[in-house]
Order: structure tokens, then C-alpha cells, then sequence
């Protein structure tokens, strides 16, 4: 008999194991913009567009770091892999934004 219930403990130390893993998952960082229009050809409602994109952007990589913080409250993620991501999602969004500013200036400098 005691067999069975080594198994089950087993199942039900995995299974915690899973759960806890599963929530940390639920936080997926966002997927970076694909296309950042060239300022020095776009057209003016292409670049409002990419605006539109960036600010969505911004408010999914809020969203991100919000569920990070949150998983690190509930003791699922430690605080080393919530830095570690925190600073991943905060690099791209810099790193996107960076080049879409670049081709705002651009743009607004063929306009005069």
C-alpha cells in the first residue's frame, strides 16, 4: 500500500511543480512591432499607424512587467528572472522606440 501513495505524492509534487510554472508562463512579452515605417518615404497617416502600434506596444510591455511583479508576489517567479525579464522587455521597447523617434525626425524633416 504504500507504494500507491509515494505515486501519488509524486503526481501531486509534479503537478505543483506545473502550476507554478504554468503561471509564470501567463507572462508573455509582447512581440516587438515588425515594420517601423521609413520616415523618409511614409506617408502621414503610415506614420500615425506606427504610432498607434508603438503606443499598443507600450501599454502590452506595461501590462508584461505588471504580471511579472505580480508573479513575484505570489512567490511563482524570483526576483533575479522578474529583473532579468523586466530588463529584456525594457531593452526592446528602448530599442524600437529608439528607431521609430529616428524616423519621426525624419519625417517631420521632409515636411519642412
Amino acid at each position: 500500500m504504500k507504494r500507491p501513495k509515494r505515486i501519488l505524492v509524486a503526481v501531486a509534487v509534479a503537478h505543483a511543480l506545473g502550476s507554478a510554472a504554468a503561471y509564470a508562463e501567463e507572462c508573455v512579452m509582447p512581440q516587438t512591432p515588425s515594420k517601423i515605417p521609413d520616415g523618409s518615404t511614409s506617408s502621414e497617416p503610415e506614420m500615425l499607424r506606427a504610432m498607434d502600434t508603438m503606443r499598443q506596444y507600450n501599454g502590452d510591455i506595461e501590462t508584461y512587467l505588471k504580471c511579472l511583479d505580480f508573479e513575484v508576489k505570489q512567490n511563482r517567479m524570483s526576483k533575479a528572472d522578474e529583473e532579468h525579464k523586466h530588463n529584456d522587455a525594457v531593452d526592446a521597447l528602448n530599442k524600437i522606440a529608439n528607431k521609430f523617434n529616428e524616423q519621426v525626425r525624419t519625417f517631420k524633416a521632409k515636411k519642412g
